[in-house]
């Protein structure tokens, strides 16, 4: 009989808790006592789950660590960041380990799911285990490494769709850890030869995606220097078969700007100093940066002087349709804007107002200016609730494509201007239509 222990109820963890569930007995353990307290209403905290996902499954929700020793298969899957000088932060990571640890048994199997570099596992987490259950690892239990791979917002690449890659500390818990996981994975599972392997495997997935985009960010700095449409280009070489459209955009969130940190980082404890994974995380870094400055040099070629004008920023998340902010460059655009003494307001109906001021000490409102009812017939920005007094605007910068900026007419961007609308638009959401005071990225 296996019961299943998943450690760390996020976007990552709490779907894989529940669709375990459906097969096995699981405990559901976050330290977050507030979040557990909304598991237990059948509340997503992150909402990316509805009401539904919580119906009829075999879980117990809970904070109290003494309960994981119900399990013995135990999942570990918290966040993994850096610090602020770009240093992994694995306090999380061996919070949990030890948490687990003290209740582990002989016999019980743990998997990893966050993402680390290479050796993470064996070097940095076992011993926590061994350690805090004074049990010896690969003969009294047993250990792996399974990444996640799911996709914030993503509605149809979900968790049971997406390959799962698996790695034991030896064959037979490998195999062991497949058939638990195959339960559940309809996509199939790829065996790693080792776990160092499956590490690596994880942490160049994003890194790679990193070093496509700061290629791209830097192709478009270049090429609107040049007065060149970027986009134009994207669409020509993308003729070729064997072009990748990537974009170019703001780079932020919990892994794409996050991971390379931890190969970089890995890489100088053995000696060797990464040249294009820096260069790619140091281009990425850079654009909001650039972007403010082409906004204030914009500002200044319109007679405005930037310390007196007002600019709406429409979007703080990392990504569009999701309330991560975790990380997000748009709060770097913000600063960078507030440098250079513009007074920005900021908008974003899907970001949580009291995190956004906790953590980035930005006021955010969920709501839009007041719309007129004329303009927006035919779309559906309903989610958002409006202002009964709107300022006027110098610009605005839709940092964002969440899908209710989309069905904002341009019309609509124009009442809320001072003038004839200014629009930065990072995106291209509205593509221009006919906009003559319009950028993009």
């Amino acid at each position: 009989m296996i019961t299943i222990s998943v450690t760390g109820l996020g976007y990552v963890g709490l779907p894989l808790a529940l669709e375990f569930a459906k097969h096995f007995p699981v405990v559901g353990f976050d330290s977050n006592e507030s979040r557990i307290a909304l598991m237990k209403q059948g509340i997503d905290p992150s909402n990316e789950l509805e009401a539904s996902a919580f119906e009829g499954k075999n879980i117990k929700f809970t904070s109290n660590p003494s309960d994981l020793q119900q399990a013995n298969f135990h999942i570990i899957g918290v966040p993994t960041d850096i610090d602020h000088n770009n240093i992994p932060n694995l306090k999380p990571l061996l919070s949990a380990s030890k948490s687990v640890g003290k209740q582990l048994k002989k016999g019980d199997i743990v998997v990893y799911e966050s993402t680390v570099y290479p050796g993470c596992t064996e070097e940095d987490c076992v011993p926590v285990l061994e350690k805090h259950s004074n049990l010896q690892a690969g003969i009294d239990f047993h250990f792996g490494y399974s990444p996640e791979r799911i996709v914030p917002g993503d509605k149809v690449r979900t968790l049971t769709k997406i390959l799962k890659i698996v790695s034991g500390n030896n064959s037979e818990t490998t195999q062991k850890i497949a058939e638990v996981y195959g339960t559940i994975i309809e996509a199939g599972l790829h065996i790693a030869p080792s776990i160092k392997v499956a590490e690596a495997a994880k942490v160049i997935e994003n890194t790679q995606r990193d070093l496509n985009i700061s290629l791209m960010n830097e192709l478009a700095i270049i090429f609107d220097t040049m007065k060149i449409d970027t986009q134009a280009v994207i669409e020509a070489a993308g003729t070729k078969w064997n072009f990748h459209k990537y974009q170019p955009g703001l780079v932020g969130g919990h892994c794409i700007s996050v991971d390379p940190f931890y190969l970089i980082h890995k890489a100088k404890k053995i000696g060797i100093e990464p040249q294009v994974i820096a260069a790619g995380r140091q281009v990425n870094d850079y654009l909001p940066t650039y972007i403010a400055k082409r906004i204030v040099q914009k500002l200044i070629e319109e007679g405005k002087n930037p310390g007196e004008t007002q600019v709406l920023v429409m979007g703080v998340t990392f990504k569009e349709n999701v309330t991560d902010i975790r990380n997000s460059k748009v709060f770097a655009l913000i600063k960078e804007l507030q440098d250079f003494g513009v007074q920005v307001t900021v908008i974003d109906p899907h970001a949580n107002p009291e995190q956004v001021a906790k953590e980035y000490g930005v006021v955010c409102h969920s709501e839009l200016p007041t719309c007129n009812p004329e303009l927006v017939s035919g779309s559906n920005p309903s989610p958002i609730t409006h202002h009964p007094s709107p300022n006027k605007y110098d610009a605005i910068i839709l940092a964002v494509a969440h899908q209710v900026f989309k069905e904002i007419p341009t019309a609509q961007l124009q009442q809320w201007s001072k003038a004839e609308l200014m629009l930065f638009d990072i995106k291209g959401i509205k593509k221009g239509e006919g906009i003559n005071k319009y950028w993009k990225l």
